[in-house]
């Protein structure tokens, strides 16, 4: 009889313990997260859209008529300035050239001849003049078909990177006609048109004489090594579109960029007081964001908020949350509103590192 009233004695204590080890397993899985949002200066980064032009950017035409006679560079090669790319045939440019030459040769030895007859006066000063302006007329003429021959042979204007040939080797091009184009890629321009409102605010808080640096994000969502500075502003807004166009100039060691490229230029923004929430304390409902503020009882509470910017890991709320109030940032599926739940509070700042040292991982 002992025995059984001892056995029933520890199966009622051990009921007891397993109780409640149960009852303050659920405390702590009742227990929800909660912060308060924090007013302070930040910085974010804006993207903007950008086209990616070169420095230097230029179509190479025929100043000649005349046949293709020889192309000594390939496309999308690297020529360096003064390298001969493309000869037209020089035959008749050649045969005025030599023309020239003994024209020249000729009006020499009539101004000589004349001037020793001068110097004896046996002719006036008149015909030697004369000699002299024919002698002038005729080297004018040689420089002019020694110019007409060298533009025979199209060079590079400066170092840069071919683009396609739009003739080919014997076909016959007109004085003008466009043979290639060239790419001076050792800086680019990035151009990115800005808000008229985002412009008033980078104007009145830019300092002068500053450049600010700015970011690139390339197509393939990687940012490129080297930072920008925007050197220039246009200075007129487009009317249909509101817009002022900026201009960011990177350099380009690697000849990465190319001209006609896209992408998105991220420019810092100065914020002051803003309130910051994190964003995991959000959720949506019709595209409209809520948060769950929780008051001094513990009861929950949604409420619609207004989003401004966005970061990593945090909003910029403009409108619906006050200094001071503790909004829910874990658990929000498991809560309805008007439900009382018991709460651990955890400052943002270390919500914040937590967020971070997870992104990294």
């Amino acid at each position: 009889m002992n025995r059984i009233f001892i056995l029933l004695a520890m199966a009622s204590l051990l009921l007891q313990v397993s109780c409640n080890h149960h009852e303050h397993e659920h405390e702590e899985e009742s227990k929800f997260t909660v912060t308060s949002p924090v007013q302070k200066d930040t910085l974010i980064l804006k993207d903007y859209v950008c086209q990616i032009r070169s420095i230097n950017h230029i179509e190479l035409r025929s100043q000649e008529r005349g046949y293709l006679q020889e192309i000594y560079v390939d496309e999308g090669q690297f020529v360096k300035k003064g390298q001969l790319m493309f000869q037209i045939m020089p035959i008749i440019y050649q045969a005025e050239m030599e023309k020239a030459k003994a024209n020249v040769s000729f009006a020499e030895i009539e101004y000589l001849n004349t001037k020793n007859l001068a110097d004896s006066n046996i002719v006036s000063k008149n015909e030697l003049a004369l000699a002299k302006a024919r002698l002038d007329k005729e080297k004018a003429e040689l420089a002019l078909a020694q110019a007409h021959l060298t533009f025979t042979q199209i060079r590079a204007p400066f170092d840069g990177i071919m683009d396609r040939f739009y003739q080919r080797l014997g076909s016959l091009v007109d004085e003008g006609e466009l043979l290639t184009t060239l790419s001076d890629n050792s800086k680019m321009w990035v151009y990115f048109n800005v808000p008229e409102a985002e412009y008033l605010d980078y104007i009145t808080q830019a300092k002068k004489d500053s450049k600010p640096k700015v970011k690139l994000l390339m197509a393939n969502n990687q940012l490129y090594d080297h930072e920008g500075i925007v050197e220039t502003i246009e200075a007129d807004f487009n009317n249909e579109t509101g817009n002022i166009a900026f201009r960011a100039t990177f350099p380009n060691p690697d000849r990465i960029l190319r001209h006609g490229e896209t992408g998105n230029v991220q420019m810092p923004v100065h914020l002051k007081n803003v309130v910051l929430i994190p964003q995991k304390a959000t959720f949506e409902i019709l595209d409209k964001k809520f948060v769950f503020v929780v008051n001094e009882k513990g009861i929950v509470q949604s409420r619609q908020i207004n989003v401004g910017q966005e970061m990593p890991h945090l909003y910029v709320v403009t409108d619906g949350l006050k200094m001071g109030e503790k909004v829910l940032i874990e658990g929000l599926r498991k809560v309805k509103n008007g439900e009382k739940i018991r709460t651990e509070f955890v400052p943002l700042d270390k919500v914040i590192s937590e967020l971070n040292k997870l992104h990294a991982e």
